[in-house]
């Protein structure tokens, strides 16, 4: 009994020391501290991390993309209601207000109830956590996970995958996740894989492995697609944002020639470019 009672306290000693080798199970942030959060790792311990200034953007500042903001913000509406409403996707061309428009919902919507949490695409696989520690909670929840893009192999991949549609336990109604993208598939492909006759790597049944690539997109409800700016559009955005930033209004045509050459040098027009463009030429202006 004396061997026994050894080996019991010298497994005990073990496993008190592996715990501090186990992560800890997250706790609860202060969710008076923000509307928006972070999720961070560090080491073994993951936690939300209140965001003390989030970035301010205001609907109103998104020019030329009213008929996606009219989509978003009525799923967005119906999810805050308490309705039925849809994890969106948004992809397309960089510099178009992708997620401008989902940091601009929590400017609008804040005082309804609606909090942002930003999930780095690499800490998804602690989306079952995250999930758990929100369930309950009174407020509406947009995950959000910008830039979203997927090499084959990644467990990141299969979380959200699981969350999205596919896990035995159900997603609670106070969540939903929007996510944008330069990928409208997520994930990379491949000439060879059109050729719905050539078995690469042993791959018995190739089209189904073109249908897992694209599985993941289509668990996104909806879909909210982003194009370059034609020069007009450009041009627009270039003036709201001038005037935004102080410039007179009668000073603003005089900017027209620069906008474009700065735009030309950048090699694209876009939201993000005009708003470079207005800062640099408002800066110098008020000189």
């Amino acid at each position: 009994m004396t061997d026994l009672n050894q080996f019991l306290a010298r497994a005990e000693r073990l496993l008190e020391r592996l715990e501090h080798f186990l992560p800890a199970s997250p706790a609860a942030p202060d969710w008076t501290a923000s509307t928006a959060f972070r999720w961070r790792r560090r080491g073994n311990a993951a936690g939300l991390q209140a965001i003390a200034h989030p970035h301010t953007i205001r609907l109103a500042d998104l020019q030329d993309i009213d008929d996606k903001k009219d989509r978003i913000v009525a799923n967005t509406r119906q999810f805050l209601n308490g309705k039925r409403a849809n994890n969106v996707l948004l992809t397309g061309a960089r510099g178009t207000g992708k997620s401008s428009l989902v940091k601009a919902l929590l400017t609008e919507f804040a005082a309804e109830g609606l909090r942002l949490i930003e999930v780095d695409k690499d800490d998804l696989i602690d989306l079952p956590d995250i999930v758990e520690l929100l369930e309950g909670r009174p407020e509406r929840f947009i995950l959000f996970t910008d830039d979203l893009s997927f090499e084959d192999g990644e467990a990141a991949y299969k979380a959200l995958k699981s969350v999205l549609d596919g896990s035995v336990a159900a997603v609670p109604d106070n969540v939903l996740i929007y996510a944008t993208s330069n990928r409208r598939h997520l994930m990379p492909e491949y000439f060879s894989e059109n050729a719905a006759t050539k078995h690469k790597d042993g791959e018995v049944h190739p089209a189904e492995a073109v249908e897992e690539k694209i599985s993941l997109s289509e668990r996104f409800g909806l879909w909210i697609s982003f194009y370059p700016f034609s020069q007009d559009e450009y041009l627009a955005v270039v003036r709201h944002w001038l005037g935004e930033f102080g410039v007179p209004p009668e000073a603003i045509p005089a900017a027209r020639g620069e906008a474009l050459q700065w735009a030309l040098l950048r090699g694209s027009r876009s939201g993000r470019v005009a708003w470079q463009f207005a800062r640099d030429y408002a800066g110098r202006f008020e000189q």
